[in-house]
């Protein structure tokens, strides 16, 4: 029999896809019911090195190559996709959402090392925010990721030292999402993915992601989350609050489902990271233990949710010190990373200098700005 770490790539590939699959579509009740306050450190197969050592790392920054942007705007044009572009902005259009004007600086690299060297940024993770790849077929859902990974890397390898990538998934079909998963895991600079808070309205514990999240898991990759097409419908249209309130509400939605739909419990060693410093899930958590204690369909679970606050990672984008404090003393100081939004008007333009308004040590300090980031993402 081949061993995997003698075939080609393209066997391995499919080898890892065929088990994670196998695995995926398992019965739940065959699974042992673990402790969810422990973790695993699996070795990524990753390729790609990180030069030096960055003094603070933004996990939260997003990216839109040229190459990304073309392909929705032209080949994307027959699933409702649009693109525009001119001097000083672009703008998306999709099935799945829009975006714009957005300032170029999205796009060009040289901005980006620019205001990253002006608001003390080290090294961005780049990720792909709206739209994401689940808004097509799956023919072209799987060359929108391809395409969009294949050029953060081409990213990667330009400026090592100052940027890593978290990949995409086409996440609909979970064998064209494992088999772009195995692919991106082996580009220079990928060290986790990204994915929606949820997946064309699927939430993230549906059966039909269970694969993906196992090959994940397999791999040691951290996963990233991001609000999109959030929940509020026609009620948030006013006031921006689509994103004032729906992005943390869905993002509470998306922790609620990892947990209660028992996603944490059959991945003891999958790292998640939560944006916007959890949403609304930290500060509702007592109210949901308190459904726990009352409600069968909650009780799936053998440890009371708030149990399960520690086996996330939090970013900055709180807008917020004491809710930056809440976390710090309710969950921990080593789950909480450094992030910017990078470039939204909801972002922070000087992501370190918030940190500011917390009463924190050196030592506390170093960990938010890269200590834990570089944990996870393994630089």
């Amino acid at each position: 029999m081949d061993c995997t770490c003698c075939v080609s790539p393209k066997r391995r590939r499919l080898l890892g896809t065929m088990a994670a699959l196998a695995g995926g579509f398992a019965s739940a009740a065959s699974r042992a019911s673990v402790n969810s306050g422990t973790a695993a450190a699996a070795t990524p197969a990753v390729a790609g090195g990180i030069a030096g050592k960055a003094r603070s790392i933004d996990i939260h920054a997003h990216y839109y190559p040229e190459s990304y942007c073309d392909l929705v705007g032209g080949e994307g044009q027959k699933f409702g996709g649009k693109f525009t572009c001119d001097a000083s902005s672009f703008s998306f259009q999709t099935p799945a959402g829009g975006l714009g004007p957005l300032p170029l600086k999205f796009i060009n690299i040289d901005e980006r090392i620019a205001d990253m060297d002006a608001s003390g940024v080290d090294m961005q993770a780049l990720s792909l925010s709206v739209p994401m790849a689940y808004w097509a077929d799956r023919a072209f859902n799987a060359k929108l990721a391809t395409t969009w990974n294949t050029a953060a890397s081409r990213v990667h390898v330009q400026h090592p030292s100052r940027f890593v990538v978290l990949a995409t998934l086409p996440m609909l079909n979970p064998h064209d999402a494992i088999d772009e998963l195995e692919r991106a895991a082996e580009l220079p600079g990928v060290r986790g993915v990204y994915m929606g808070t949820n997946i064309n309205n699927r939430d993230l514990d549906d059966p039909l992601f269970e694969p993906t999240f196992a090959r994940i898991e397999q791999l040691g990759l951290p996963v990233f989350l991001h609000p999109q097409q959030t929940v509020g419908g026609a009620r948030l249209n006013d006031f921006y609050l689509s994103n004032l309130l729906g992005n943390p509400f869905d993002t509470a939605i998306a922790g609620s489902h990892l947990i209660l739909g028992g996603v944490m419990d059959r991945h003891p060693a999958l790292s998640v990271t939560l944006p916007h410093a959890g949403g609304a899930l930290p500060i509702l958590m007592g109210r949901i233990d308190a459904g726990w204690t009352v409600r069968p369909e909650t009780r799936r679970l053998a440890q009371k949710p708030s149990s399960y606050l520690r086996r996330f990672n939090y970013d900055t984008v709180s807008h917020s010190g004491p809710v930056l404090d809440f976390l710090i003393q309710n969950v921990g100081i080593d789950r909480l990373v450094l992030g910017s939004d990078y470039c939204f008007d909801m972002g922070y333009e000087q992501p370190v200098a918030f940190l500011d308004r917390l009463a924190l040590s050196h030592d506390q300090k170093h960990l938010v700005l890269a200590g834990n980031a570089a944990r996870l993402l393994k630089v």
